[in-house]
């Protein structure tokens, strides 16, 4: 069981690095609509492929991305994770706000009478 929190922290980890960059978030927001080439991508980023590679590791990495080599080209399409988890854990995070919020809504409210 401790294993698998493990792994999962991991994952998340992984996938909240990759995506706290705004390039790597455009390369999904792109790959969402079709797949693409190294190429394809990083002409609206003006960055060169070495760069762009560079921020689809880390994608890949994540389980975001897949590439795969197609003659000369490297076709890259949206990996196999999606991003359940992140917005699991973003909405368990957020009831736990919430519920915070609640109380301190709560305690004001109490406290306004007394003043």
């Amino acid at each position: 069981m401790l294993n698998h929190m493990v792994q999962h922290q991991h994952h998340l980890d992984h996938a909240f690095a990759a995506l706290a960059d705004p390039v790597r978030r455009g390369i999904l927001e792109r790959l969402g609509r079709h797949s693409a080439t190294i190429t394809e991508l990083a002409e609206p980023f003006e960055m060169s492929l070495t760069g762009l590679k560079k921020h689809v590791l880390v994608l890949e990495e994540a389980g975001l991305v897949t590439t795969e080599k197609v003659g000369r080209v490297r076709r890259c399409s949206l990996g196999p994770r999606d991003l359940d988890d992140i917005q699991r854990w973003i909405e368990g995070y957020r009831r736990m706000l919430d519920g915070r919020l609640d109380r301190l809504g709560e305690l004001l409210e109490r406290t306004k009478g007394e003043t």
